[in-house]
């Protein structure tokens, strides 16, 4: 394959993480609402340790595990940041753009 063709392939993978992470925070939003309803922590240390976990178990590689944990070490910093911010503000996506 052309150089050109595998930078489009990785484009469009780019732009499908970019609208899957969107897609997740959306979840992590509405958790993050529960949560401050309940009066409960925003986080959860046990259940990001958990997520880490269950996705080292299922890496099938070629991606190592400590890339595996970095990279989902900071998607869940940055949610908890965003959840946090959205839980505080109620309003989701607004700052989106």
């Amino acid at each position: 394959m052309a150089i050109d063709t595998w930078r489009r392939r990785i484009d469009a993978i780019d732009g499908e993480l970019l609208r899957l992470l969107n897609e997740r925070l959306e979840a992590v939003v509405e958790i993050g609402r529960t949560k401050a309803d309940q009066g409960d922590s925003i986080i959860d240390p046990d259940r990001e340790a958990a997520i880490v976990d269950r996705l080292l178990a299922a890496n099938e590689g070629p991606m190592d595990a400590e890339s595996v944990r970095r990279i989902f070490e900071t998607i869940i910093a940055e949610m908890r940041r965003l959840e946090s911010h959205y839980a505080q503000s109620g309003d989701a996506g607004s700052d989106a753009r």
